[in-house]
């Protein structure tokens, strides 16, 4: 089983996730408007509309807080409203089931009662919105998981959320209070990086999703809709223009393909996807030397940035490959010894290893590291744990 919440299109199997990046930011869509080629496409009408994507029907909206309201009334059981929903979605026993199909909008989600990483992610947070709950998205740093549909492979991603406390008046909330909500269902996340998204990313998410099934199924002219409306809400996304580069090259549009690969690239100068594509259409028109050194790029890229090591590490690790995961980790390290996921990674390899006095010492680094107050707790529990063997 696979989990899928960004895609991004690629034609080529890529070896790792996208480097760090220099970016800069784009705070309206004039920038964007000039690559966009309606001439080349027949418009589409249906097109889901970016108010309906957190959007419930007012039946769910009813269901939802009668449900809500009854746990209110219930003596002994009245919990917060991010603890409730937490429960309602129920991620971890299947209240809403995670299911590897097409990404829907969050009121189809809550009518079928499953969906996708990110089709979830959308009806956790139209649920968490007629709560008056407030929620942080959060991307996740997880290995790529690949998966070939026709002639393209597609990229897998992950998304997860955070329920926070509502915020009341004379009254302090903590961030340990929050809870996280994943769907992934083949491991724990905790050990992997994470990065505070935005509603609009979330948004673009969706357009580059439904429109990467739509170009896998030949439909060009609604993938093109989706891309130029995802655009619209995130200019700056460099993943949608990655897909809106691929389609155009399916198209035989060449030049203006080439055109968005380096706008991309402006914006994100080490992003592998974009790349390796970008080389391909290189490497198409005979233009070796100029695939060189984007070839060039991509090595150096793979080689300085320590999450390639972690990736690696990572899934040597859930491979039970224990011994090869402590030489991966260890090069994360040497790459970056001021991250605690990394200290974190060795410490459970050496302990799988039976290396314990190393186990412990890279934990304890890892906690003194760390300022995530749910890492601190869980890297502190560990360590009391590994003490107490």
């Amino acid at each position: 089983m696979k989990w899928i919440t960004r895609v991004q299109l690629l034609m080529l199997i890529l070896l790792m996730s996208a480097c760090a990046s220099t970016s800069k930011d784009i705070t309206n869509t004039a920038d964007i408007e000039q690559f966009f080629h309606d001439e080349h496409f027949k418009h589409v009408e249906g097109i889901v509309q970016p108010d309906e994507l957190f959007a419930l029907s007012d039946q769910a909206k009813r269901s939802l807080l009668s449900a809500y309201q009854q746990n209110r009334m219930t003596r002994g059981k009245n919990l917060d409203a991010h603890k409730w929903l937490a429960n309602y979605i129920d991620a971890d026993n299947g209240g809403f089931t995670y299911y590897d199909n097409m990404t829907k909008v969050a009121s189809e989600t809550f009518d079928e009662r499953m969906g996708n990483c990110l089709s979830l992610v959308l009806l956790t947070g139209a649920m968490a919105d007629v709560l008056g709950v407030p929620v942080t998205f959060q991307d996740i740093a997880v290995p790529p998981v690949w998966d070939k549909q026709g002639s393209f492979f597609l990229v897998n991603g992950h998304i997860n959320l955070k329920l926070k406390p509502k915020k009341e008046a004379n009254m302090v909330t903590f961030l340990s209070n929050s809870i996280q909500v994943d769907f992934m269902p083949e491991r724990a996340v905790r050990a992997y990086g994470k990065e505070v998204v935005d509603r609009n990313t979330v948004m673009a998410m969706f357009y580059n999703n439904v429109a990467a099934e739509s170009l896998v199924m030949g439909d060009y002219d609604k993938a093109y809709q989706l891309l130029k409306t995802g655009l619209t809400i995130k200019p700056d996304y460099v993943p949608t223009l990655n897909t809106l580069a691929v389609l155009y090259r399916y198209k035989k549009m060449s030049k203006q393909a080439e055109s968005v690969y380096k706008f991309a690239l402006s914006l994100k100068d080490e992003d592998m996807n974009t790349l390796y594509n970008y080389a391909i259409l290189l490497a198409s028109q005979d233009r070796l030397t100029e695939w060189a050194e984007v070839h060039k790029v991509l090595e150096l890229a793979r080689i300085r940035n320590p999450y390639y090591y972690y990736d690696m590490a990572q899934q040597a690790y859930f491979e039970m490959q224990y011994e090869e995961a402590v030489v991966w980790y260890k090069r994360a390290v040497e790459k970056a010894d001021y991250r605690h996921e990394f200290y974190f990674g060795l410490s459970r390899a050496y302990w799988a290893t039976g290396d314990e006095s190393r186990a412990r010492t890279n934990l304890q680094k890892a906690l003194a590291l760390t300022s995530d107050d749910g890492s601190k707790q869980r890297y502190q529990a560990k360590l009391h744990a590994m003490q107490s063997h």
